[in-house]
């Protein structure tokens, strides 16, 4: 039997300082991203779900960066599932509070310094890796 595939997307997002913005669910070093809503355009769920999780309120969507899936298990489903996200390099305005969804299971936000990027990487997921080497380039390892 397929697994059912969920889409959803998130966001490189990178401050004025060019700064990552990075946060730590479940014991790991992630991106925000979530799941698209019905009707929503891939773009617009983006910019909301790096909003919910992170508590950014001025995000300006830039390009698309790529697509990772992943193979998980869906709380909602109760069976296994393929996550497809959708990248996009994103950029925070100015000084703004973060705030953890903590429904989410995210504990921590940090902005990361480019050079502090490939340690806080070898606490994360595959996918993630590979996304964040597609925009910073082999540096990353």
């Amino acid at each position: 039997m397929d697994k059912p595939v969920i889409v959803a997307a998130g966001g490189l997002v990178l401050n004025e300082r060019n700064e990552l913005l990075m946060i730590y669910r479940l014991n790991k070093w992630d991106l925000p991203k979530g799941k698209l809503d019905d009707g929503e355009t891939i773009e617009h769920c983006a910019v909301r779900e790096v909003m919910e999780e992170t508590g950014l309120n001025n995000v300006q969507l830039g390009a698309f960066i790529g697509k990772t899936q992943h193979e998980y298990y869906d709380k909602y489903l109760h069976s296994d599932a393929i996550k497809e996200s959708h990248w996009y390099l994103m950029k925070a305005i100015g000084e703004q509070s973060l705030t953890p969804q903590t429904e989410e299971d995210i504990t921590e936000i940090a902005w990361v310094k480019p050079e502090t990027i490939p340690q806080l990487l070898e606490n994360s997921y595959g996918n993630i890796q590979y996304i964040i080497e597609q925009y910073l380039g082999p540096t990353a390892n």
